[in-house]
């Protein structure tokens, strides 16, 4: 999944034009929303090719579907970027990190938001839109769920990094959902499951526990420069090699397929969704980063 690409492997010119479109109309909505909520996106990482790379790996991952069916996966995801910003680099004690994920569960249960407090307005959006879905009355608490275990692995990593910690490889990857993958999924989920019945709420969610491994992994081979430069931790720096990684990455993403093949009956655009994804990411993460610098 590591190696480079084969040039005489192209998409057609024609599907990839139609593909950048529905990016680029998404990448207009993302900048609106960072402009409604200021506090959230002024600092400088979030530039012009934040929006444009994560817009494009919604639109690439399922080009299947709609700008509008991918707003929710859009939304959900820049707003984890946010989360993620004000976690990693804005909070300065465990406490604060707690008090992030207070509010933030606080709204998804159904609370108002923060007065002045953009991430909880911008969550208090998404869950009002998310309510509307037909699927939110048995999918809503997985969403929830989901939200939890994402809050959940960011603090367990401020943690590790505050009290200078070295986490095992196998807890390291454990705490994957600190990523965000199964978060926006659960969003994705929600948003494009017409009225009728929410089948296979097990295996989904269990595969794309899977994929989020395999991109947490695929994000860290990527951003190693970066997180050094930014104090992150990453997967490199526990004392493991690049090599076995790579295996590791195999192994998942093997791991990974099998989960998804029997859904692909039931649940084509979702099974294909999150295997593009995958494969998105080990291309993606050869070459750039979302990130803009500090």
């Amino acid at each position: 999944m590591t190696g480079r690409p084969d040039p005489g492997v192209r998409p057609e010119a024609m599907e990839a034009g139609a593909i950048c479109a529905r990016a680029g109309h998404s990448q207009r909505e993302m900048r609106e929303w960072a402009e409604s909520y200021p506090g959230l996106f002024s600092a400088k990482p979030f530039d012009a090719a934040l929006y444009s790379t994560l817009s494009l790996a919604m639109a690439f991952g399922g080009p299947w579907f709609t700008p509008e069916q991918l707003r929710m996966a859009n939304r959900t995801s820049l707003w984890a970027f946010g989360l993620d910003w004000l976690v990693d680099y804005v909070a300065t004690s465990p406490a604060e990190v707690a008090d992030i994920a207070r509010r933030c569960l606080d709204v998804a249960a159904g609370g108002p938001p923060v007065p002045g407090d953009d991430l909880t307005r911008m969550l208090a959006d998404i869950r009002d839109e998310l309510a509307s879905s037909p699927a939110f009355g048995e999918l809503g608490p997985i969403w929830r769920d989901e939200l939890e275990r994402m809050l959940d692995g960011m603090l367990a990593e401020w943690r590790w990094k505050n009290d200078k910690v070295t986490p095992t490889f196998e807890e390291y990857l454990d705490n994957a959902d600190n990523l965000g993958f199964s978060f926006v999924f659960a969003a994705h989920w929600i948003h494009v499951t017409d009225q009728g019945a929410v089948t296979d709420v097990g295996p989904l969610r269990e595969a794309g526990r899977a994929v989020q491994r395999v991109i947490r992994l695929l994000n860290d081979l990527g951003t190693y420069q970066r997180d050094v430069a930014w104090g992150d931790l990453n997967v490199l720096l526990l004392d493991v090699g690049r090599a076995e990684v790579e295996r590791r990455i195999a192994e998942l993403a093997a791991r990974s397929r099998r989960l998804v093949a029997p859904l692909r009956e039931e649940h084509p655009e979702l099974a294909g969704y999150m295997e593009r994804q995958m494969d998105f990411c080990a291309g993606f993460y050869q070459v750039g980063d979302y990130w803009g610098a500090l």
